[in-house]
């Protein structure tokens, strides 16, 4: 795990490079993860070149009323669902005026989950200026622990989708 933090480290340079090379921003709207992919963004020298900022709406309220995601998507599919990571990726997208955004929602424990959504489960939602992608992963470990893997696989996820 630390040599993954580590990591994020060069991945956040090479996220800034592709984003200034495009004159793009980034944003990010976190739930679960209570503003760790932020945080790890903005621990970086240089990142106000291409780091927009980010919505941390843990709370459902906030999802609904700063980032605009419908009640009736929540009421649905729950606040832990690709559906809502959609909707809070596009929101922050407007509100941040971002190109490129990551949003998180997800049960980090150790209580909350159920059977269909143990702990651990996370959607993610990324955002590029010609596409949306959702997706679920199921991390184990303790409440950091979920929450870290969560960070790293936001970040892997979006140096990906730059690459491509």
């Amino acid at each position: 795990m630390d040599k993954m933090l580590k990591e994020s480290e060069q991945w956040i340079r090479e996220i800034g490079q592709i984003l200034i090379g495009k004159g793009h921003k980034l944003g990010f709207a976190e739930s679960c993860t209570g503003g760790l992919i932020a945080a790890t963004v903005a621990s970086q020298a240089g990142v106000s070149a291409f780091f927009s900022g980010a919505v941390v709406s843990y709370a459902g309220d906030v999802k609904k009323k700063v980032l605009k995601v419908p009640a009736e998507e929540i009421e649905q599919f729950g606040e832990v669902s690709e559906e809502v990571v959609k909707s809070m990726a596009l929101g922050a997208r407007e509100s941040l005026n971002s190109e490129w955004v990551v949003s998180v929602s997800g049960i980090a424990g150790p209580t909350g989950g159920t059977k269909e959504k143990p702990v651990g489960t996370v959607c993610f939602g990324f955002v590029g200026p010609n596409f949306v992608e959702t997706q679920t992963e199921h991390f184990l470990g303790t409440r950091i622990e979920i929450q870290k893997q969560s960070m790293i696989y936001a970040l892997k996820g979006l140096l990906q989708r730059l690459k491509n």
